[in-house]
């Protein structure tokens, strides 16, 4: 009995355990490449619908058809985000092939900072125009004037940093001081300032204001107050108040 088990036995005992072996792993290779490629979280892109209120404001100094040259940047800050992600998402992440002079994970990761970051802007940009203007409402009234003094000083603030920036000036919500402040931002993905929460974001970049008024960025700002949805700019502030 105990010389029962032949060499032919165990030759295909192991040959199974090698075949089993071999089964599981091409699937937890196959198993590896599906979590590389699964489908990744996809941006919405936004369409005319997306700036309705906003078209509102040719009355205020900013025409329709400046918003909708306008979409069409921001509609390109959107497929940029995706096509970025896809290739995130089909990439081997390989140490190895990491560069910080150039590789692909850096040239994707550095544009996508600027691709997000734009689509983001302008996602803040759309959702708080469209309004009436004046002076600040609700409890952003009441931050500004802390900050500020007076929704005078806070618009002069702002619309000297707008003349100062070379792209974006952000209204932002510093929960670490618990207040707010305007900060510069010269691209898409400059100057973020972390732990706050942008509720109101300015554009001065040319193409949202040179088919209006050319070459003149302080008259554009004088339209864009006039033109600031608060209640919009307030729910973003309660969003991230987690009010």
């Amino acid at each position: 009995m105990e010389n029962s088990f032949s060499r032919r036995d165990l030759l295909a005992a192991t040959a199974a355990v090698g075949l089993s072996a071999t089964g599981m792993g091409s699937m937890g290779v196959e198993q590896g490449r599906k979590l590389r490629i699964m489908e990744p979280k996809l941006v919405h892109v936004p369409t005319e619908a997306d700036i309705a209120k906003a078209l509102k404001t040719a009355p205020h100094g900013i025409s329709e058809a400046t918003h909708k040259a306008h979409l069409g940047l921001w509609q390109g800050y959107a497929n940029k985000t995706n096509e970025i992600r896809k290739a995130l998402a089909e990439m081997e992440m390989d140490p190895a092939k990491a560069n910080q002079i150039y590789s692909q994970i850096r040239a994707l990761k550095v544009n996508y900072a600027f691709a997000y970051g734009g689509y983001k802007n302008h996602n803040v940009y759309f959702d708080t125009i469209g309004g009436n203007g004046g002076p600040a409402t609700g409890d952003v009234a009441g931050l500004i004037n802390e900050a500020y003094g007076s929704h005078e000083a806070w618009a002069k603030d702002l619309k000297t940093t707008g003349i100062g920036a070379r792209g974006w000036v952000y209204l932002a919500y510093d929960h670490d001081e618990e207040r707010v402040f305007n900060f510069i931002g010269d691209a898409q993905d400059t100057f973020p300032s972390w732990n706050s929460t942008l509720i109101l974001a300015l554009d001065v970049y040319e193409h949202a204001y040179f088919l209006d008024f050319q070459t003149a960025r302080a008259k554009y700002i004088d339209a864009y107050l006039n033109v600031i949805d608060w209640d919009a700019v307030n729910a973003r502030l309660h969003k991230g108040l987690g009010k």
